[in-house]
């Protein structure tokens, strides 16, 4: 979200529906949506963002509760991190739930929103591998009462982006009855943003098992070779276990999949390949190296606590 605008904003829209909120950003195309504030007030803050006018959502209850829909669940954008949270909604997504409890401090779980944390994008989203492993779709609301389905990954990817005067109404997701996790690694003790985060989500409809990590890359991953392979080993009409080792495994593959070692680099010169000087480039540093070992760690647990 950018404006040309130098000064703060001096326009405040509050908006008692979706449409009017769509209309009232067709009328002021400089405008900012704002639910929760705590993406856009750290920019404001320091001074990467200067809107010249807000159009406030917080007076939409439409779009703040869900409701069932032929097999799926319809979650307002506006849903808090801290509704999402409660045990009714942990029952209907349990991962979602699971994200949104680690979303932060309660300042930001009370204020921070569903569609606020997809509009942002950030890669340390929490909801967002998620949303990309249950392969959730986002109803926009554009000018004229008009309604598009784009799914989370295309926009999360850049293949299809919100249009001027567009805003997020919903996120519709499928509703699997079957184990799911989240996990996340921070870099200190308490809520803080996700060095890594693995979402892992089981459908036996499908026969599959579905895995998206999230805070390593601009955008979730989804690593579907090694989604395919363990689903492979896993007796669907059974008890649905693995052993220690495959699971190990998944983890390992999850990782290299994400975080892949990095093409030798051509050599120049002989010396370049002679084994005293080794392959440059061959290798990835310790703290990338760190990192994959998280992943493998995340994605591990994360499916051995659905298989459990």
């Amino acid at each position: 979200m950018t404006t040309h605008a130098p000064q703060a904003a001096n326009t405040v829209t509050l908006p008692g529906s979706l449409d009017e909120a769509v209309a009232a950003l067709a009328a002021v195309p400089a405008a900012v949506p704002v639910a929760g504030g705590t993406d856009l007030m750290a920019a404001v803050n320091s001074g990467l963002l200067r809107p010249a006018a807000l159009v406030g959502l917080g007076r939409i209850s439409e779009i703040r509760g869900w409701q069932y829909q032929d097999g799926h669940a319809l979650l307002g954008a506006g849903l808090t991190h801290a509704r999402m949270g409660r045990p009714d909604f942990a029952a209907l997504i349990p991962a979602l739930a699971a994200a949104a409890r680690a979303a932060g401090p309660p300042q930001i779980r009370n204020a921070g929103t569903l569609g606020g944390n997809i509009a942002s994008a950030a890669p340390t989203g929490d909801a967002l591998p998620v949303l990309a492993a249950l392969e959730a779709t986002l109803i926009v609301a554009g000018p004229g009462g008009s309604r598009r389905e784009i799914p989370v990954g295309h926009l999360l990817a850049g293949f299809e982006m919100l249009a001027p005067g567009e805003l997020i109404g919903y996120v519709r997701v499928p509703l699997l009855h079957a184990p799911q996790t989240f996990l996340k690694a921070t870099g200190r003790t308490g809520p803080s943003r996700a060095t890594a985060s693995v979402a892992v989500v089981l459908d036996p409809a499908r026969r599959h098992v579905r895995c998206a990590v999230g805070a390593v890359a601009p955008m979730p991953l989804r690593p579907l070779d090694a989604e395919r392979w363990v689903s492979s080993l896993i007796d669907w009409d059974g008890e649905r276990t693995l052993a220690p080792e495959a699971c190990a495994a998944f983890g390992e593959y999850v990782a290299a999949a994400c975080i892949p070692d990095p093409a030798p680099a051509e050599p120049v010169l002989e010396a370049a390949q002679s084994p005293q000087h080794g392959e440059p480039g061959a290798t990835l540093p310790p703290a990338v190296l760190h990192l994959r070992r998280t992943v493998a760690t995340l994605a591990r647990r994360a499916l051995g606590r659905a298989l459990a």
